[in-house]
């Protein structure tokens, strides 16, 4: 059974219902194809250590610095 305090450390949130529909982001999103980003720069990760970070999300998180400033 879950307490008072276990309950609140789980809650429900949906990107969908933050990000507008009319927003920047979205658009970035529907018109930039990094999908095949990982192929391209595979040679240049390493297989042993800790894994990298994923090649997709980084080039995400540049876009949204530039946009953003």
């Amino acid at each position: 059974m879950m307490g008072p305090k276990q309950a609140a450390l789980f809650y429900e949130f949906s990107l969908e219902g933050h990000v507008p529909q009319d927003h920047l982001l979205r658009s970035i999103d529907r018109f930039v194809d990094l999908s095949s980003i990982r192929e391209h720069l595979s040679d240049f990760y390493s297989h042993t250590g800790r894994p990298s970070v994923d090649p997709e999300l980084l080039i995400r998180m540049l876009l949204v610095g530039y946009c953003f400033g």
